[in-house]
């Protein structure tokens, strides 16, 4: 893979550190913004990126990029991952996919076109002890009640409350609890149990957007719960209850370090399968794999996915009378 990085924000520093343990994966260029060079710079000075780039259009230019990372604010993911896709090259967006079920599906119709990969950077669904989450679900029994909670206080609300608005807590950029926090809930409960039958928010909605909120998804025989706050913070868990056990996740959905099960008489086990320390490794190593072999069967399912996901947030944000980008 020979990848054009767009940003330089958190992510992509999260991100570069990793990247270094997939020698398959050349950083050929990135995309900044002016004010951003100087950290560009930097960044170039540590990891091994070629070319820096202010203009997109030089950077979609590059024949030797065939992979566009977009790690920009949530509203600049559709056009970016459009111009990328318009231009030949696969592409690679980070969560949520876009701010609509119908801009991903336009994005999904362009990529088929073109025969290129179009895929979703969501941490959990390619991580070993989510597979193993998978894969113990029969054993659970019929499963009644599914619960995650992953609040955290974030550090821009008191800012927000302050006056600043920040991107965070911008409805015009795509912020809000729903979809930096609870989109990995989503993630994870529908790449379990596909797509539910009624969805509802329940949000606490300051100056246009969700600060936390209450998600519900109901299921033939299954009750959902997914809670995401960025306004308070509470012990991060995950539960799935099932007539003859449970799994219990401790910490954030993103992540997925551990996971116990719990079985009729107490009996308990915890389960480690990860096996890399870093939460985006098992991705990417997919990606490189899925863009290396054009795996296109794996890349629509994994489309197929990721339209669940922005077909649940459409409906979660029609309920809560809240309106992004």
């Amino acid at each position: 893979m020979r990848l054009g990085i767009l940003g330089t924000g958190k992510i992509v520093q999260d991100f570069l550190p990793m990247v270094g343990t997939l020698p398959t994966i050349e950083l050929v260029g990135m995309l900044v913004r002016p004010h951003s060079l100087d950290r560009a710079r930097q960044l170039q000075t540590t990891y091994p990126i070629k070319h820096l780039y202010t203009d997109y259009q030089e950077l979609l230019a590059n024949e030797d990029i065939d992979t566009v990372y977009v790690a920009l604010p949530n509203s600049l993911h559709y056009q970016y991952a459009k111009e990328a896709l318009e231009a030949g090259k696969n592409v690679i967006c980070e969560k949520p996919f876009t701010l609509s079920g119908v801009e991903l599906a336009k994005l999904k119709a362009l990529a088929i076109t073109k025969d290129l990969v179009l895929v979703e950077a969501i941490t959990n669904q390619y991580l070993e002890n989510y597979q193993g989450i998978q894969k113990s679900l029969t054993d659970l029994g019929d499963l009644k009640v599914v619960e995650c909670n992953y609040s955290q206080y974030s550090s821009r609300y008191d800012q927000f409350k302050a006056g600043t608005v920040l991107p965070a807590f911008n409805p015009k950029l795509g912020g809000g609890a729903l979809m930096d926090l609870n989109i990995y809930n989503i993630h994870f409960v529908t790449g379990l149990l596909g797509a539910p039958t009624k969805v509802s928010y329940h949000a606490n909605i300051e100056r246009d957007i969700d600060t936390s909120g209450v998600l519900t998804m109901t299921y033939p025989n299954t009750q959902v719960v997914c809670i995401g706050a960025k306004d308070c913070a509470a012990p991060v868990r995950s539960t799935i209850q099932g007539t003859k056990g449970a799994i219990v996740v401790e910490g954030p959905t993103n992540t997925l370090e551990q996971y116990e099960e719990n079985w009729p008489g107490g009996v308990t086990r915890k389960v480690r399968l990860n096996k890399h320390i870093h939460r985006m490794y098992a991705e990417f190593k997919e990606f490189e794999r899925i863009i290396e072999t054009h795996d296109m069967t794996v890349a629509k399912q994994r489309m197929a996915h990721s339209q669940i996901v922005m077909d649940v947030v459409d409906q979660a944000l029609a309920s809560a009378n809240l309106q992004l980008g």
